[in-house]
C-alpha cells in the first residue's frame, strides 16, 4: 500500500489513560468494572491523558497532552444504566464525550478533543514541526 501513497504521508498512533487518585485506568473490561469505578469517580475529577505519536515522511514526534475531567454525582441507577449500554468498557477510564457517556461530564479544563482522543491542535502543531501544513496533506478532503 505504501507504493501508493504521493508526496508526504504520515502515521499518527494514539492511546489514552484515566489518572485518578494516583492510579492509571485503561479499559475496564467488564460492567462490573465500570460500575466500580463510576461509584468511586462520580462528582470527582480526574486527568486524562493521551500520547500522540506520528510518524512523518522524515522524523518522529510524540507529544502527551493532559485534561483535567470533571465527572457529574451520578446516582447509581444512572451507572448501572450506563455501564449496561456497553459502550464505556471499551475505553480509556470507562466514559466517553462524546457519545452516552457525555451526559456525565460536568466539564473538562483544556483540549476537548483529547478527551474524545486525539487532540487535533497537538497534532496540527506535530506536523507542522515538521515542515507541513495541513492544505499540504488535502485538508480540506472535501469542500463545504
Amino acid at each position: 500500500m505504501l507504493d501508493q501513497v504521493n508526496g508526504a504521508a504520515f502515521v499518527l498512533a494514539c492511546d489514552s489513560l484515566l489518572e485518578f487518585e494516583g492510579a492509571a485506568l485503561g479499559k475496564p473490561g467488564t460492567p462490573e468494572v465500570v460500575i466500580s469505578r463510576w461509584r468511586t469517580m462520580r462528582g470527582r475529577s480526574g486527568i486524562l491523558h493521551t500520547g500522540h505519536a506520528l510518524l512523518g515522511p522524515h522524523e518522529t514526534s510524540t507529544v502527551t497532552v493532559s485534561t483535567t475531567v470533571h465527572f457529574a454525582d451520578l446516582g447509581d441507577a444512572e451507572i448501572e444504566t450506563y455501564a449496561a449500554t456497553g459502550e464505556p468498557i471499551s475505553v480509556a477510564g470507562g466514559f466517553t464525550i462524546d457519545g452516552l457517556g457525555g451526559w456525565f461530564i460536568d466539564r473538562v479544563d483544556g483540549d476537548h478533543h483529547n478527551v474524545v482522543g486525539v487532540s487535533l491542535p497537538a497534532v496540527r502543531a506535530m506536523v507542522r514541526a515538521q515542515g507541513f501544513e495541513l492544505t499540504d496533506l488535502g485538508y480540506p478532503a472535501t469542500a463545504s
